[in-house]
């Protein structure tokens, strides 16, 4: 008899890894037929195949409780779920060293998605110990970049594979096509500047107002932040406080957030580390000029290291002043580098790269 295919992803949210596990899961369930997801978000139950099955609370009391309890409920329901059925394969999106440990305990398979480059969570020498020793008992790991498979063995001494992620261009563009009315950017005197991505430390959006601070008199410019995450005040305090009102704008909660990327002259990355952003695969599809910090792992990959888009140095406000200033007088040579990165968008072909999930899956079934 075939395998349960359990599906490990306690906190469901708004991002690259959400986009991938709803393209991943619903193209496994083509091939495997009993699919199970336990997660604790299940306000996300419509983006899933009817056919694969929702495990979560019956009350929606935790949905905005603190991420370790999301963990520990989730735990709970994991290994509720193999004492029924110990036939069984583990497919673990995030925390994967607890899903590792009840994969070891009951003496099943489990395949882990790393998702982060290995510097967001090694810097501690206890953890990198800790890690390393936890990771190799997973059966298969999967990365989304290859730098990130090399930065894994150099730090962890663990093999990898690698699957880039699955990139939906025609989806991608259809959604475009929403209509909004978004006068901050209409405007065609002004360089108009987007980011997306959850207002976080790792993604350090504060760089970029910091930058914006420091250039508002010498070029036109416009810079909209579209995300979620506990940062949003703090950014927005910035603004206040150093008067930024007209140069930039702050929104939350856009579950589309194509039409303004679309708007966009320029697509800006200032995360401190990565996987493999997927926005700057979309920001691509729409060949958008690219700025982006230099971080592990996935931009020098993704931009083709400098053909691709415009790099400036890490967590350097001075630095991206110098790049968004260049890349302003310097247009016409920047659309030539983003036609260079469209033209290789083939790299993440959605069905190629999620037949690749299912050949992995498949060999543990």
């Amino acid at each position: 008899m075939k395998k349960k295919l359990i599906i490990f992803i306690p906190h469901i949210n708004i991002g690259g890894v959400e986009k991938n596990l709803f393209l991943i899961t619903n193209h496994l369930i083509k091939k495997i037929n009993n699919i199970s997801i336990i997660t604790i978000n299940k306000e996300f139950t419509k983006k899933f195949n009817k056919k694969i099955e929702i495990i979560s609370p019956k009350t929606n009391r935790w949905k905005n409780s603190s991420m370790y309890t999301k963990y520990a409920i989730s735990i709970f329901l994991l290994i509720k779920t193999i004492f029924k059925n110990q036939n069984s394969l583990i497919f673990s999106f995030q925390a994967n060293w607890y899903a590792i440990i009840i994969a070891k305990i009951f003496r099943i398979k489990i395949v882990t998605r790393s998702n982060t480059a290995p510097q967001g969570w090694s810097n501690n020498f206890f953890k990198r110990i800790f890690y390393k020793f936890i990771l190799n008992f997973a059966d298969e790991i999967i990365v989304n970049s290859f730098e990130f498979k090399k930065s894994l063995k150099q730090h962890f001494n663990i093999q990898s594979k690698c699957i880039y992620n699955p990139l939906n261009k025609s989806k991608i563009l259809k959604l475009s096509l929403k209509k909004i009315k978004y006068s901050f950017f209409k405007t065609k005197k002004h360089i108009k500047i987007i980011n997306i991505g959850r207002f976080t430390d790792q993604k350090n959006q504060i760089l970029i107002l910091k930058a914006v601070n420091q250039i508002k008199d010498s070029i036109p410019l416009r810079v909209l932040i579209i995300g979620t995450g506990t940062n949003y005040e703090n950014l927005k305090n910035f603004i206040k406080k150093n008067n930024l009102q007209n140069y930039v704008d702050l929104k939350k909660n856009i579950d589309n957030p194509f039409p303004y990327l679309k708007l966009a002259d320029i697509f800006l990355l200032s995360s401190n580390y990565e996987g493999l952003p997927n926005v700057l695969l979309e920001a691509q599809t729409f060949k958008k000029m690219i700025i982006s910090t230099r971080c592990p792992t996935g931009p020098k990959e993704i931009l083709l290291n400098g053909k691709a888009g415009v790099f400036f140095k890490m967590n350097d406000a001075k630095d991206l002043s110098k790049k968004i200033i260049f890349s302003y007088k310097n247009q016409t040579l920047l659309k030539k580098m983003a036609l260079i990165g469209y033209n290789n968008l083939n790299r993440f072909n959605e069905i190629k790269n999620l037949n690749n999930y299912l050949k992995v899956i498949l060999k543990f079934i």
